[in-house]
């Protein structure tokens, strides 16, 4: 599958080269990963990093000096957040950054050079010796150099987009990203308030049984999170209750026929909506489990599918089929299930073993 990538450059804003003493290019494993190490009360000095994205976002940082390295992760950042990423203004070392989307689709590129490919792993992790792998659920990936602006005693990094929001636009712009995700219809990411935007957050607040003032909470990127994850919100939504990588395929009616797309990938866990006419009355949905290869996963010696019985053409890459003459498009024949919208407009399938 290709990687997703978002319409935006990240951003990094710069500073005058430092000269480096030799105690630095010295530094051994031990005393690079100490420096990763937050301080357990506020310092006089940190290094922050402020998310002014739409795209709630996890970062590890590395440190690398002379041949050394160790990494820390991840800081979870929501748009229009700043954390403390280290409790001094100077690295000991070069400094180092990864991020990851959070509701986005998986191996979405955030547009960041590579410069040097450490390791990381999960959770709260500090690796040390971070050029390799050594230890159980970690992995190498790849990190982007960065050097923050230092004003008294305080270097700040930012992560922007070519939107250049600011803090606050940044926050709103998030939200209205996850909303448009969940099929509410905030209108066009920009940060900017207005009437359609208000309109998505109230049916959203209503729908969750939210106090009124819920958007002004630190915690509204968790409950978006959540409901997103959850397949929630207006229009059709596929979520992904097994352990494997499932492979989906929409049809629709159009013009008296039905219209068969795919593949959309859904990871586990996850949700996902395709897109879908608001005024359809019925979807039809295809799906088949897949191997980290993209075979198919078999299940009682059959491959695992999520399927009905109307008719419908499916084909192995990626595809548009009108019609049921799967012969005539070099397709395979296949049985979709129907799916009813709710009342609400609404309508979900879960994948399930």
């Amino acid at each position: 599958m290709a990687r997703h990538r978002m319409p935006f450059s990240w951003s990094f804003s710069p500073m005058a080269a430092r000269a480096r003493s030799s105690t630095h290019r010295l530094a051994s494993a031990a005393l690079v990963a100490a420096g990763l190490c937050l301080a357990a009360t506020a310092a006089q000095a940190e290094t922050r990093l402020c998310n002014r994205t739409s795209i709630v976002t996890e970062a590890a940082i590395g440190v690398m000096a002379s041949d050394t390295a160790a990494t820390r992760g991840w800081f979870r950042l929501d748009p229009g957040q700043c954390r403390a990423i280290l409790q001094t203004a100077e690295a000991p070392g070069r400094l180092f950054l990864h991020t990851r989307a959070i509701g986005e689709p998986q191996n979405t590129s955030l547009g960041q050079p590579e410069h040097v490919t450490l390791c990381v792993g999960e959770g709260d992790f500090l690796v040390s010796g971070a050029t390799a792998c050594a230890r159980p659920n970690t992995r190498m990936v790849a990190f982007s150099e960065v050097r923050p602006t230092v004003v008294e005693a305080i270097a700040v990094l930012f992560l922007s987009e070519a939107a250049d929001y600011d803090l606050p636009q940044a926050r709103r712009a998030g939200i209205q990203r996850l909303l448009a995700r969940m099929g509410y219809d905030p209108g066009p990411v920009d940060g900017l308030e207005g009437p359609r935007t208000d309109a998505a957050l109230r049916s959203f607040i209503a729908d969750r049984a939210l106090p009124a003032d819920a958007a002004a909470s630190p915690d509204i990127f968790d409950t978006l999170l959540s409901a997103w994850r959850a397949g929630e919100g207006p229009g059709f939504a596929w979520c992904n209750e097994t352990g494997h990588r499932i492979m989906a395929s929409l049809g629709v009616d159009e013009g008296g026929r039905i219209v068969t797309r795919g593949w959309y990938r859904v990871d586990p866990g996850t949700c996902l909506k395709p897109p879908v006419e608001l005024g359809a009355a019925r979807v039809y949905s295809f799906a088949e489990a897949v191997d980290r290869d993209g075979r198919p996963v078999q299940a009682a010696g059959k491959p695992l599918v999520f399927g009905g019985d109307i008719p419908g053409c499916v084909r192995p890459a990626e595809f548009e089929i009108g019609g049921t003459d799967c012969a005539a498009h070099n397709a395979r024949a296949t049985g979709f299930l129907a799916v009813t919208f709710d009342g609400r407009r609404r309508a979900s399938v879960r994948f399930r073993e």
